[in-house]
């Protein structure tokens, strides 16, 4: 297993950076690798499982593991048939204003090294403003 850390910092505030992440609906807006997300639920929650679409119709179960508001910080599990990730996810005031969001990724090595650039330029997005 390897584990990858990302970080991304923009003027984005850090209640609006978590909200894009505690609203599933909203993690198409901003996650190019994500067109939509089956959930039971409008706000993540711990222990709930749910379906994330991606391009071309490929959908991945996963469980969210934990979830702490007040943090502003989650964990979720995917699984691709016998492929697990594990992502916990972050967001905290940015050192100049704005937010920092981190993202570290947990799974085989392949899998979180090719994963890696699409993450980077979901977070990155994350904390900018959305057009």
């Amino acid at each position: 297993m390897t584990t990858l850390t990302l970080h991304a910092t923009g003027p984005v505030g850090p209640d609006e950076a978590w909200e894009r992440y505690a609203v599933p609906a909203r993690w198409a807006d901003w996650a190019p690798q994500i067109t939509g997300v089956e959930l039971p639920v409008a706000r993540l929650v711990a222990g709930v499982r749910g379906r994330v679409r991606g391009p071309l119709g490929v959908t991945l179960p996963f469980v969210v593991d934990a979830v702490d508001e007040a943090a502003r910080q989650w964990a979720w599990t995917v699984s691709a048939g016998p492929v697990r990730l594990h992502l916990v996810h972050w967001v905290a005031e940015g050192p100049d204003g704005g937010s920092t969001t981190g993202l570290r990724v947990t799974g085989p090595a392949p899998v979180v090294v090719g994963y890696a650039p699409l993450a980077h330029l979901a977070i990155g997005r994350l904390v900018r403003p959305l057009s």
